[in-house]
C-alpha cells in the first residue's frame, strides 16, 4: 500500500461503488486481470484529507458478484504443536499428488458456501455466507509501500471478520488525499483466518467516506452496532494486543473524556478481544467495547 498514484478523487459523504479483485487478481467472470497477492482497488484520494485528520469508511454493501471461490487446502502450520505436526508431515509438505488450493462455490440463493472437490464435499459442510474485505486502510507514512499482505497502523491485511456490512472503520491520515485500498474479499472466513486464506471471491464494494478534519488517531477504529473497537498490527500477538488496547485507552480518554481511572475500570470489566490475523507477517487483534457501556458518549464528528 503506498506508492501509486490516485485513480479516484472521493469527497466527505460521497457513496462509492466499484469492484474488487480476488487474492490472486481474478474478476467477476474469473479472468485473470494482474498478478500478485491481494491486488486492491483504489487508490481512492480523499479530497482535502491531510496529515493529522482521519477518515471514516462505512461499508455499506459487500456482494460477492461470481459463484467460483477458492481457499488454501491446509492449516497453518506455524499454529500447530511440534508433536502434531511429526504425526502429520502433510502439514508441513503439502499431501502428495494434491493442490494447495480447493474450489469452493457459492449456493444459488447466495446463503452458503460449500466445497465442490470430492471427497471433500461429502465431509465438509455448507458455510453461511459472511461477505467480508480483508484487506483495507490508507497509505503508510514517511512514503513507504507496503506490501499488501501484511499491516500496520494504515491497516492492510488485517483479516478482521468484522469488516462486514454494517462497520464503520477510522483511519489515520498520512499522507495528502489519505490514499484509501481496500480489497481481498471473503465470503466467509474463521477467526485468525488460520488456513491462510478465506473462501476467496471478487466482491462488488458500496461505502461512504466521511473526512475528520484535524482528528488525530494512531492505530484503525471501528465501530458496528453492537460494540466499539480499536485494532493493532504487530507481531508477536502480545505487541498486537498492546496496539489495540493502549488505541482504546486513548479513544475514551481523548475523545469520550474519561479520567483514567474510569477508562480502565470500564475496559478492565467489560473490554472483549478478537484475533483478525495470525497467518501473515502481522498479527491483528481487536480490542472490543459493548456500545451499551457507553451510551453518552458521542463518535467524533465532521468539522
Amino acid at each position: 500500500m503506498g506508492g501509486h498514484e490516485p485513480a479516484f478523487e472521493v469527497h466527505s459523504g460521497e457513496i462509492v461503488e466499484t469492484t474488487t479483485l480476488d487474492a490472486h487478481g481474478y474478476d467477476e467472470n474469473d479472468r485473470s486481470i494482474c498478478e500478485g497477492q491481494n491486488p486492491l482497488t483504489g487508490p481512492f484520494f480523499i479530497n482535502e484529507a491531510k496529515p493529522g485528520d482521519c477518515i471514516g469508511v462505512r461499508i455499506i454493501d459487500l456482494s460477492p458478484n461470481r459463484s467460483s471461490c477458492w481457499t488454501r487446502r491446509l492449516l497453518a502450520p506455524h499454529l500447530l504443536t511440534p508433536e502434531l505436526l511429526s504425526r502429520f508431515p502433510e502439514l508441513l509438505i503439502g499431501i502428495p499428488g494434491e493442490g494447495k488450493h480447493v474450489d469452493w462455490a457459492i449456493a444459488p440463493d447466495g446463503r452458503t458456501v460449500r466445497v465442490v472437490e470430492e471427497p471433500y464435499r461429502e465431509s465438509v459442510p455448507s458455510i453461511d455466507l459472511a461477505p467480508m474485505l480483508g484487506c483495507i486502510g490508507v497509505a503508510p507514512p514517511e512514503g513507504q509501500a507496503i506490501v499488501t499482505t501484511t499491516a500496520g497502523a494504515h491497516g492492510g491485511n488485517m483479516d478482521y471478520v468484522g469488516i462486514a456490512p454494517g462497520s464503520t472503520l477510522y483511519f489515520p491520515v498520512f499522507v495528502p488525499g489519505a490514499h484509501l485500498y481496500l480489497g481481498d474479499g471473503h465470503a466467509t472466513q474463521g477467526h485468525g483466518e488460520i488456513g491462510g486464506t478465506g473462501t476467496e471471491v471478487s466482491m462488488d464494494v458500496r461505502f461512504e467516506v466521511r473526512l475528520l478534519k484535524g482528528h488525530r488517531i494512531g492505530w484503525p477504529r471501528g465501530e458496528n452496532p453492537t460494540h466499539f473497537f480499536t485494532i493493532g498490527n504487530a507481531r508477536p500477538l502480545e505487541n498486537a494486543l498492546q496496539h489495540a488496547t493502549s488505541e482504546m485507552f486513548a479513544w475514551l480518554v481523548d475523545d469520550y473524556r474519561l479520567g483514567i481511572v474510569d477508562a480502565s475500570l470500564l475496559m478492565a470489566q467489560s473490554v472483549e478481544y478478537e484475533v483478525g490475523n495470525v497467518f501473515d507477517p502481522a498479527y491483528t487483534m481487536v480490542c472490543k467495547i459493548p456500545r451499551r457501556h457507553l451510551p453518552d458518549h458521542p463518535l467524533p464528528r465532521e468539522v
